[in-house]
């Protein structure tokens, strides 16, 4: 689907001239260059408290890097080799919205700055040149994934896909769902790494909120990139009845205290059929010497906790995980469907402007959408800022609880309409970090 390289693009005049200001560079980061792509390298696992790398893993990172438009602020008058006091990448993928089809998302991630350079104006350089950069393309939204969840709202970014970690005591739950037919079977890591991208590629469209993933990063679920823990990644693969791939999980399993008991850490478990995710949960909870099962971004409907016969035994732990940023409001609405007809006007605030305006948002029978500026005068019948209609946007979150929490101004019934429409069935889901 994606047309549009993030490459392309140029770095923003705008963020390049306010961090001028503050004697500080602000520029593309030419990864064909050695030196200035193992210090951009180095910055980012600086910035999230990892390792210094070694040759190995900067060459492993290089291959994911080299797809993405890099930017790096640096000292004035920096080598090439010094190391970047803050970094950011992005790239355009597809989206996955409600009723299955897609949008192109301006995907951002490694956003990092310095301890010694905070409070500089750098990260808004970053968030907001990413944005304009987004926008100057014609990308209408823009999404991360985030380490901190204070930072992204005041960029109009809202936490858009909830997900759920699911923790296990494998002998209080035990299992009461069904044995399905297929087989199951361990796989080598090469394997692994080729399978969970198959099978994650063919399965994304079925849920909002997903993403593609890429060779680097089913290659670290996998232990085949040069991670620390690399030798403990192991691999199981589901066949259907006509020997068709159907599913696949990336596990790690570890000893707790001596006990010779172990607890299993799900790295990925993607399906495309109820039967395959059902096989991969009843291969986890039925593991021998496994009395524990730990699995994180789960979609909030995921059926696990029915497929036990005490459901005290899954703990479940909801948070934020998939943040998305509207930026072209008609092309972004009228891209999803929609589960109940609607006729209102949305008042939409942004302070950097790209959504700012009342909007009509007509919806038909059939779930599809029009939208158009408000005529002048038009009542209006919500208001609300972009990051909650972001927030909104993937059909995860409640318009009722947003309302509830002071972020729509609405009477009840226009509420309970936009909710209504809003609402996304299956629940959103993003299984990977970007």
């Amino acid at each position: 689907m994606t047309s549009i390289d993030a490459r392309d693009v140029p770095a923003d005049t705008t963020s390049t001239e306010r961090l001028a200001g503050a004697d500080l560079e602000y520029r593309v980061v030419d990864l064909r260059d050695d030196a200035s792509a193992s210090a951009f390298e180095r910055a980012v696992d600086r910035g999230f408290l990892g390792p210094d790398p070694n040759a190995e893993m900067l060459a492993q990172v290089r291959k994911t890097f080299a797809e993405r438009r890099n930017i790096g602020v640096y000292e004035k008058n920096s080598p090439a080799a010094a190391l970047p006091v803050a970094t950011i990448n992005g790239w355009v993928t597809p989206l996955t919205v409600p009723g299955g089809g897609e949008i192109e998302m301006w995907a951002i991630s490694v956003v990092t700055v310095s301890a010694t350079h905070r409070r500089r104006g750098i990260a808004r350089a970053l968030l907001e040149g990413e944005l304009r950069a987004a926008a100057s393309a014609g990308v209408p939204v823009a999404g991360l994934t985030v380490s901190e969840a204070t930072i992204y709202g005041r960029y109009g970014f809202g936490a858009a896909i909830p997900v759920a970690r699911h923790s296990v005591d494998t002998r209080r739950a035990g299992w009461s769902g069904p044995t399905p037919p297929g087989t199951l079977e361990y796989i080598d890591r090469e394997t692994l790494a080729a399978d969970l991208g198959a099978v994650h590629e063919r399965a994304r469209g079925r849920a909002s909120g997903q993403i593609p993933g890429w060779e680097g990063r089913w290659e670290g679920y996998a232990g085949v990139s040069p991670t620390p823990d690399r030798d403990q990644a192991r691999g199981v693969r589901y066949r259907d009845e006509n020997g068709a791939l159907r599913g696949v999980m990336a596990y790690t399993v570890g000893e707790a205290g001596g006990t010779f008991r172990f607890r299993m850490d799900v790295r990925l478990l993607v399906a495309e059929t109820t039967e395959a995710r059902t096989a991969l949960w009843r291969f986890a909870l039925q593991h021998d010497l496994v009395d524990e099962v730990v699995a994180d971004l789960r979609p909030l409907d995921d059926p696990l906790p029915w497929l036990v016969h005490d459901t005290r035994g899954v703990k479940q732990e909801v948070h934020d995980h998939g943040w998305l940023r509207i930026l072209d409001l008609p092309t972004a609405l009228t891209a999803r469907r929609y589960s109940a007809p609607i006729d209102m006007i949305l008042r939409v605030e942004d302070a950097l402007g790209f959504a700012d305006g009342d909007w009509r948002l007509r919806v038909d029978d059939a779930g599809a959408a029009t939208v158009e500026a408000a005529a002048d005068g038009s009542q209006v019948d919500i208001t609300l800022d972009v990051a909650a209609l972001s927030a909104l946007y993937a059909g995860g979150v409640r318009a009722v609880s947003l309302h509830g929490a002071g972020r729509i101004v609405a009477d009840s019934a226009a509420v309970e309409a936009f909710d209504r429409a809003l609402v996304a069935f299956p629940a959103p889901s993003l299984d990977i970090w970007y």
